[in-house]
């Protein structure tokens, strides 16, 4: 039985993989040299770095839209990721573009993301105006360079120049890229952008999936919405009511339709704009990893649906409000009090800065122990729930 090394699988790429996708030996590498993986290769030794991080664990307890005391079964960031990772894959497989650097990108891409999600988010870049702002895309990209002290001989993680573009280029409808480091005037590798239409395509997906779960969106509403009277008619689900497996059904045959309109679409613009290699895909002035029209005229509809009558509504803006309010409240709290901070958390103000050693202290809690803290230094104690 042969012995599958580095050096096997990466003939293997070279075997088998568009000539438009990257090769893991052809990897430009690492900011600090290491000796290679006898067994793995390069973005195989990335992605389980990725895995290995307390930041990516901390995503268990860090909302998407509803926080988490808010029920066991709504998506969590960590939920999230695991989702985004498993359609980037499909979709990078079914492209012929290198899979595993996909997946790495992917479960990278929310590592940066604060407490309370979106909210958290604007807390935080607010606190920080005058001090650089936050982006949670460029703090992911600080976690796995700076943040995370997990080797002797280099801070970060020392991760690969291609999954660290990937991360800083992540740009979806929510993020914006910061990018001054990695050539931004060229767009990202093709796994790349699969990775951000994984994003966008997951998080539409799931949120109607826990919008219709926790009855703040309900089907009737979702009538005349025209990519919502597609699923229905594709598995004949014309009336009546909706239990857990036509949900199931509809979200599965939503993420189907949106999968296969990618890969279709994804293949005729490689093929029109004469892609042969990972260069020319990158000097290509547009995304060619995208939907349709017809289905990015759809996805439009349901977007602006589930801002209206999910991120809007106003029992998700009232949890909004209080999460930003438990934000400001440590901020300050720390600041004025920087003795307060953990000790080691302490050491890293002659570095960073207070201001900044503080954000990056409350953008690593979860929602859970945010809170905790929000309930020890907070005058009434259990007052997020009673703001």
């Amino acid at each position: 039985m042969p012995l599958y090394t580095r050096e096997t699988l990466e003939h293997l790429e070279e075997q088998t993989l568009a000539p438009y996708a990257v090769k893991s030996a052809a990897s430009r590498g690492r900011q600090y040299p290491e000796p290679e993986s006898r067994l793995r290769t390069a973005f195989q030794r990335d992605r389980d770095r990725i895995l290995h991080t307390t930041a990516f664990r901390r995503l268990e307890y860090k909302t998407q839209v509803f926080i988490i005391y808010e029920g066991d079964y709504y998506r969590t960031r960590l939920t999230h990721t695991l989702e985004v990772a498993q359609i980037g894959r499909t979709i990078a497989r079914a492209l012929g573009l290198n899979e595993t650097l996909t997946e790495a990108i992917c479960l990278a891409h929310d590592l940066g993301h604060p407490p309370f999600g979106h909210a958290g988010e604007h807390a935080l870049n607010e606190l920080m105006a005058d001090y650089g702002g936050f982006n949670h895309n460029y703090h992911a990209y600080r976690i796995v360079t700076q943040l995370e002290r997990r080797y002797p001989d280099f801070p970060g993680l020392n991760l690969t120049w291609e999954v660290r573009e990937g991360l800083v280029k992540h740009e979806t409808e929510y993020d914006v890229p910061v990018a001054h480091e990695y050539e931004p005037e060229l767009r990202p590798t093709l796994e790349a952008q699969v990775a951000n239409v994984a994003d966008e395509l997951t998080y539409t997906a799931h949120d109607l999936d826990d919008g219709l779960r926790s009855g703040l969106i309900t089907p009737d509403m979702l009538d005349g919405i025209a990519l919502w009277d597609r699923l229905r008619e594709h598995i004949g689900w014309t009336s009546g009511p909706m239990d857990d497996l036509i949900r199931h059904h509809l979200i599965r045959e939503l993420i189907g339709l949106e999968v296969e309109d990618v890969v279709q679409t994804s293949i005729r613009n490689i093929e029109q704009a004469g892609i042969q290699s990972v260069e020319d895909a990158r000097k290509y002035p547009a995304p060619l990893i995208h939907h349709s029209p017809e289905m990015q005229r759809m996805n439009r509809e349901l977007k602006d649906f589930l801002r209206e009558n999910l991120y809007y509504h106003p029992y998700i803006l009232r949890m909004a409000l209080r999460a930003r309010r438990v934000v400001r409240t440590l901020f300050e709290a720390y600041v004025s009090n920087p003795a307060i901070l953990p000790k080691h958390i302490q050491a890293r103000i002659p570095e960073y800065g207070l201001y900044q050693t503080v954000c990056d202290y409350i953008a690593g809690m979860t929602d859970r122990f945010a809170l905790k803290e929000y309930r020890s230094l907070s005058p009434t104690g259990d007052g997020f729930l009673l703001i």
